[in-house]
């Protein structure tokens, strides 16, 4: 940040009075601009014994599978959030049920919040962020070829707990690990 938004000055970077970090400071008008997390809601869209999984038609990791999910808007709820994203990646009506997974990704200031939802219909084709969208079976999900590891362990956990009948909400912290192709 560069400019002021609430005036146009230039800001400076410090640690306003009563505050522990560096902030962007704008001393003409005496405006402390924050920068927090941003949140990304998601869906588990599931039709009988298949999961929805779209396939990217942006960067990053375009052409690789994912989840239906986004960034949230402002004004909308995190269950909001996740049936819109559904709509505009996969053109599905979801009922979005309890929140499956919480991923704290500090390193790059997101948090992924995935529900569980159940398709309302099987009707669903590409929106204009997927260049496909498609239902697996348990059997048929591209592991190798899923854009991120929040997508990767969300659907990895709904497995294991689909398969024991027994669903159970996990919030995790994913570190920066250079290794990982996955990594967000």
């Amino acid at each position: 940040m560069k400019y002021c938004s609430a005036c146009g000055a230039p800001v400076r970077v410090g640690v306003p009075a009563g505050d522990d970090r560096p902030r962007f400071i704008c001393d003409a008008c005496v405006t402390v601009h924050y920068q927090n997390p941003k949140l990304i809601a998601g869906c588990i869209p599931v039709w009988e014994d298949r999961i929805l999984l779209c396939k990217r038609a942006i960067e990053p990791r375009k052409g690789y599978w994912t989840l239906p999910a986004g960034f949230m808007e402002l004004g909308e709820t995190i269950a909001q959030a996740a049936e819109r994203e559904a709509h505009e990646e996969a053109n599905l009506k979801v009922a979005i049920g309890e929140i499956y997974t919480l991923f704290n990704l500090p390193h790059i200031s997101q948090v992924y919040v995935f529900f569980r939802a159940q398709m309302l219909s099987p009707e669903f084709w590409a929106g204009a962020e997927s260049l496909e969208t498609r239902l697996f079976r348990e059997d048929e999900i591209p592991w190798d070829d899923l854009s991120f590891e929040t997508v990767h362990r969300t659907l990895q956990f709904f497995v294991e707990d689909r398969q024991r009948g027994e669903y159970v909400f996990r919030v995790q912290d994913i570190a920066r690990d250079p290794r990982r192709m996955r990594e967000q």
